[in-house]
């Protein structure tokens, strides 16, 4: 089931390794770490491993005889071979993907969210062109914070002259809800508007007839709010008040995106707690879930995108997050583009799919 691309591309990345630099696939490199703390914090300016089963079958030759018989001592052996059906194929994801996006709101984050707005059409492209069955479930987290302190900020769905902080919007028990899909993200630079999804549920679906505008809204959290991603990320898995029902399905691949472009000092639990958290939410199967992180590359040495004058040898719990999963690949939030890291991830997703064994 797997590409010929995607193979050679996967087995090129085993091959080369992985040293949790800034970019690509982690080693899977269990992290030890249960705090971590920076020195000093850094704002942005900031192998996978698949199997395949081989099954042999048995020859076997077996003769027939009739006794004593000059007739049956002459008759010609029968060879009853078992047939030979090759290796059994996993069953593999048929297309089907959860995409959970887990972004910062933090007051520096304008540029990194314009960054994935700017390469999400081609990333889900690049996934769909290699899975003609492809099955999305898209959810953006909620940061639980309503920002709506200047009612001029109001699109739609809220009263331009009204006034705060509801400025007469309509609000769902939801709304408030960390880690809840988000469907009305509000503040400043955030969409200020009821984003209306065709799923007619806190996610987006395969429904949706422009998928790009939806995720345009869901995603816009705007700056000012909550940076607090491992922890958002924990509770959208654990699905708050039921908000996020349906959005995870046994029998699809979980995809999980932090973006921040800080370190991550605030969220509740630990490196440990976030990785159960993930093995957890696919009921212990490491190969059915992949992680992939934007952030500062401060901790990485000197010379890098965010700080390149500077170096905080404390490393970035998120990075070492990505580099304790099997399937983990981080970037810097501080590269020009984000379409060149997605880029790198397409071909071991594809291969994950293929290989996913559904639970049962």
């Amino acid at each position: 089931m797997r590409s010929p691309l995607a193979a050679g591309v996967l087995l090129a990345t085993v091959a080369c390794g992985n040293n949790g630099d800034s970019t690509g696939f982690s080693g899977g490199v269990g992290s030890a770490v249960t705090t971590a703390s920076a020195s000093s914090s850094s704002s942005a300016g900031g192998s996978s491993s698949s199997s395949t089963s081989t099954g042999e079958a048995n020859n076997s030759t077996t003769s027939l005889s009739t006794g004593s018989s000059s007739a049956a001592d002459s008759a010609p052996l029968l060879d009853m071979a078992m047939p030979d059906f090759g290796p059994q194929q996993p069953e593999g994801c048929k297309g089907k993907i959860d995409f959970l996006f887990v972004i910062s709101a933090d007051s520096t984050m304008k540029f990194a969210q314009d960054g994935l707005l700017a390469s999400f059409p081609g990333f889900m492209k690049a996934i769909e062109d290699q899975l003609p069955d492809f099955d999305v479930h898209i959810l953006s987290a909620e940061d639980g914070y309503w920002l709506q302190k200047d009612c001029k900020l109001c699109t739609e769905d809220c009263d331009p002259s009204g006034s705060p902080p509801l400025c007469g919007a309509s609000l769902e028990f939801c709304d408030k809800k960390s880690g809840a899909g988000g469907t009305f993200p509000s503040g400043t630079g955030a969409s200020n508007r009821r984003c209306k999804l065709a799923s007619g549920v806190r996610y987006i679906d395969s429904s949706e007839p422009d998928r790009t505008a939806a995720f345009t809204c869901i995603a816009q959290l705007g700056i000012g709010g909550d940076a607090r991603t491992a922890e958002r990320m924990v509770r959208a898995l654990e699905g708050p008040y039921d908000c996020n029902d349906g959005f995870l399905r046994d029998d699809a691949l979980l995809v999980v995106t932090l973006i921040q472009d800080t370190y991550d000092q605030k969220s509740l639990g630990t490196v440990e707690s976030w990785k159960k958290a993930l093995q957890d939410a696919k009921g212990g199967d490491d190969d059915a879930f992949a992680l992939l992180v934007l952030t500062t590359d401060v901790d990485v040495g000197y010379q890098q995108l965010c700080l390149p004058n500077q170096y905080n040898e404390t490393k970035n719990p998120l990075r070492l997050l990505a580099n304790s999963v099997d399937h983990g690949f981080i970037g810097s939030i501080c590269a020009p583009s984000y379409e060149p890291f997605f880029a790198e991830t397409v071909a071991a997703l594809v291969t994950l799919c293929d290989d996913f064994v559904p639970p049962g």
